[in-house]
């Protein structure tokens, strides 16, 4: 069996995490991106994330297998506490444990963040994806209907929820990543 680790991203990170996110946008309609950013746009977006949340990647000697992040389900305040998620994993990499593990990883740093709930906007049908959830504990919340139009067909999504805890009556205030002690989720 192999192993690998899971390590906090870096915009450094950029061009090999973007090589497993271009075949999502040029083949499929799993990210509804129409055209792959730049290097440049990638890593900006990479660093953007860690200003405030995870970027993670799983590693296995030196190879980017896949990654993991968030960024805000909505841009108003009352939302701070909730997140969408996105994971891309390498295509032969799919069904070998490197999803859940990150998930696993970045759920764990998202409730140090005080975060509450986390979203995940799927194509649909996806029955890989909604699977994959599912079996972490997500739930389906919401579908619409022809809302996307890729590779000359319209698309449906989905929206899945998982509650991270309890939602208490005075949240505290989320935490930025860079404030965290992570050590012990991270190997050297």
């Amino acid at each position: 069996m192999c192993t690998f680790k899971i390590q906090m991203a870096s915009p450094s990170d950029a061009a090999e995490l973007l090589a497993i996110y271009r075949p999502y946008v040029e083949t499929t309609a799993i990210s509804f991106e129409c055209e792959a950013p730049s290097v440049s746009e990638f890593r900006g977006r990479i660093a953007h994330t860690l200003e405030k949340y995870p970027y993670l990647k799983a590693v296995r000697a030196g190879k980017i297998l896949g990654y993991a992040y968030v960024s805000p389900f909505k841009p108003r305040a009352a939302y701070d506490w909730s997140v969408e998620t996105s994971i891309y994993v390498a295509q032969e990499e799919r069904s070998h444990g490197v999803g859940e593990a990150l998930y696993r990883v970045l759920e764990e740093i998202l409730r140090r963040q005080n975060i509450t709930n986390v979203n995940a906007c799927i194509v649909y049908p996806y029955p890989e994806s909604i699977g994959f959830h599912e079996h972490l504990g997500y739930h389906m919340a919401a579908h619409f209907t022809k809302c996307g139009y890729k590779l000359g067909q319209w698309r449906d999504m989905v929206w899945m929820e998982k509650l991270l805890g309890e939602h208490p009556a005075a949240p505290q205030p989320v935490v930025p990543v860079s404030q965290l002690d992570l050590s012990d989720l991270f190997e050297n």
